[in-house]
């Protein structure tokens, strides 16, 4: 049980264990705090991302989805040991778990089986996506298991936690197959061997590296935005409408154009400052280019 770390404190744990670590767009504010309360803490919690490619993966991490707003975590690790820092306070990674699984993390001490979802987890525990497809195949490089040692053990280390207090999400909550393609019990005997000694360095000193810059789907033409069309773009356009706050689905996003898009995009144009004819819903180049809709 602990105080939540500050955003400083946080960054100088991961930093001082040796990690690369890169502040991603406006991390210090991102989090769901206006949903529930961010902490005591606990523990720090393992997933993977069930995506590929480190700037999609990172702004999935940072936005979230129509279904669960972001941040998803509070680190997104990389293929090669980078840690982008995406959220700071309450985060929607973890979801409902079982109490008894806390109370065991809490002792530190072994966990039982989850087998219920009825305690917030959000609440109580650091999350780190590791970028990974989650489909058993998808390799784990040496860097990037280091880096989630590494992580872990800087979390724990600050608080003065030992190994017990890492989990997988698939220990957590009923369901859950994450991580997948090696197993906590082996991730927590190497977070808690780094813990029975002093944080060391990289054994090579990273070159310093910019975020990671998204990219944007081009102006596909007014004529690809009519009744029955069905893509990808679709919706992922969708998703940037609900992210700013626009979305005017019942259901959904979804790949297939709808009077629902056309509406949710006819709150963006007005939110971009159009009227009348102007914002009939159509995506026009002005709008389209501002609203900067992810790579399918």
């Amino acid at each position: 049980m602990a105080t939540p770390l500050s955003a400083d404190r946080l960054l100088k744990a991961l930093r001082d264990e040796g990690l690369h670590v890169v502040e991603h767009r406006s991390w210090r504010t991102n989090n769901r705090n206006h949903k529930g309360p961010w902490g005591p803490t606990h523990g720090v919690m393992i997933h993977h991302t069930v995506t590929s490619g480190t700037a999609s993966s990172v702004e999935l991490c940072y936005n979230g989805h129509s279904r669960l707003p972001g941040p998803l975590c509070h680190g997104v690790i990389a293929k090669d040991g980078t840690v982008y820092l995406v959220g700071n306070g309450r985060a929607n990674h973890a979801g409902l778990g079982d109490d008894d699984v806390l109370r065991a993390v809490i002792a530190e001490r072994s966990l039982p089986a989850d087998n219920e979802a009825n305690t917030d987890g959000n609440r109580h525990f650091y999350g780190f996506e590791a970028v990974n497809l989650g489909d058993g195949k998808d390799p784990w490089p040496a860097e990037q298991l280091l880096a989630i040692e590494r992580a872990a053990a800087a979390v724990c280390r600050a608080h003065g936690w030992s190994e017990r207090s890492v989990i997988g999400h698939l220990e957590w909550q009923p369901g859950k197959i994450d991580p997948r393609g090696f197993t906590m019990s082996s991730m927590r005997t190497r977070v808690g061997k780094r813990l029975g000694s002093k944080p060391t360095p990289p054994a090579t000193k990273p070159k310093p590296s910019p975020a990671p810059k998204p990219t944007y789907e081009p102006f596909p033409g007014a004529a690809f935005f009519k009744v029955g069309r069905n893509s990808a773009v679709v919706t992922a356009m969708g998703r940037r409408l609900v992210a700013e706050g626009c979305g005017r689905y019942a259901v959904g996003p979804g790949p297939r154009w709808s009077e629902a898009d056309r509406k949710s995009y006819a709150a963006w144009q007005r939110k971009c400052g159009y009227t009348g004819a102007a914002a009939d819903g159509i995506p026009g180049k002005t709008s389209w280019d501002r609203l900067k809709v992810p790579n399918t």
